[in-house]
């Protein structure tokens, strides 16, 4: 709970009441590595909050292709955002990439959260508004910038978890496929050597 309360913290100041309050309801879950947390056509009933470990968001286009959307690592929220605030079926598989220890907030008890206590509502308004900035960002890259650019830029969004996760999905995060991503990490790291 301590890395939770150091995230809102980040954000906006709680009473310890109002931290027991929140605490009540969140749940601590464990994943294994490879393990589905959602699956595409679910409905998102909760958000996840990585306390350890690393998670992954992705879809499967008809050609059985897989588009990872977004990684998570400690400290980060993950949930398909439509299903979640829509209540429909999403269209995202949220999978454990290592084993993955996360705390799950329910959508309910996320809006008694915003009801008793408001300044929980903010510190979800500045998650979601820099998230909106990043994926801004994210997609003006895949239009602007060379496979190489965008692999930059992932090495300083995730540089923690750029080694921890295996090559597919990084090249599934950057749309290239594994082989021309192979290739170009050879090509950078000839060119870094030099």
């Amino acid at each position: 709970m301590d890395l939770l309360l150091e995230s809102i913290a980040k954000h906006v100041d709680l009473t310890e009441e109002e931290k027991d309050f929140l605490c009540s309801k969140v749940t601590k879950k464990t994943f294994k590595a490879k393990e589905l947390l959602l699956k595409e056509n679910e409905i998102c009933h909760q958000s996840f909050f990585v306390l350890d470990g690393i998670l992954q968001s992705y879809n499967i286009d008809e050609q059985g292709v897989k588009h990872t959307l977004s990684l998570a690592t400690s400290g980060w929220w993950m949930a398909d955002m439509y299903s979640f605030l829509s209540g429909k079926p999403g269209q995202l598989f949220i999978e454990a990439i290592e084993n993955t220890t996360v705390l799950c907030l329910r959508k309910e008890d996320q809006q008694l959260l915003f009801d008793q206590i408001p300044k929980i509502d903010r510190y979800f308004r500045i998650l979601i508004e820099n998230s909106l900035i990043a994926n801004q960002q994210r997609i003006i890259d895949n239009l602007s910038l060379t496979a190489e650019e965008r692999y930059e830029r992932f090495c300083q969004k995730y540089p923690t978890i750029k080694d921890k996760v295996p090559q597919i999905h990084i090249a599934s995060y950057l749309g290239v496929t594994p082989e021309f991503f192979s290739k170009m990490k050879r090509k950078l790291l000839l060119g870094n050597n030099r």
